[in-house]
């Protein structure tokens, strides 16, 4: 390491720019996850992709686990022609490969909550000009699974 790149890295990591080892991990799990995609058939690739959410969902702690579990029941149960995919090393649910809504681990993402969001793929604009695109989940009530199910259904038109 040269004396400039030694002080490059310094400089990053007391002045906060640069990104967190989290970001790069995640970083690295998309990356993997595209490369992923380009190999074997369609159908293969379906369950592998669902395969791979759920063991992603299985090595989550409590309480992330039972809420990733019963999101994944509630969204494909509501919009079944969503795929589950990984996107960014959590679970996802995707329309023709694009990515409609996802789960972000809390814990995981060393945050206070986790979040249920959804992209821009998404069909939920509303008239007034202002919608909500991510929730915070500490729990997931069964009210709260009736919404979730409602956005789901909204969101994939």
């Amino acid at each position: 390491m040269t004396p400039t790149s030694k002080a490059k890295k310094t400089q990053d990591q007391t002045s906060g720019q640069g990104f967190s080892p989290e970001e790069r991990d995640a970083m690295k799990q998309r990356a993997a996850e595209l490369k992923q995609e380009g190999r074997g058939g369609r159908g293969s690739k379906a369950a592998a992709d669902e395969a791979a959410v759920l063991a992603k969902i299985a090595e989550m702690q409590e309480p992330d686990r039972s809420v990733a579990e019963r999101l994944h029941v509630v969204v494909t149960t509501a919009a079944p022609e969503l795929a589950p995919k990984l996107w960014y090393g959590q679970p996802a649910w995707a329309r023709a490969g694009k990515v409609v809504c996802f789960f972000r681990s809390g814990q995981v993402d060393k945050e206070r909550y986790s979040t249920f969001g959804f992209s821009a793929q998404a069909d939920l604009d509303d008239e007034g000009g202002l919608w909500a695109t991510s929730y915070a989940l500490s729990e997931l009530s069964e009210a709260g699974e009736a919404t979730i199910a409602e956005l789901v259904k909204r969101a994939v038109g």
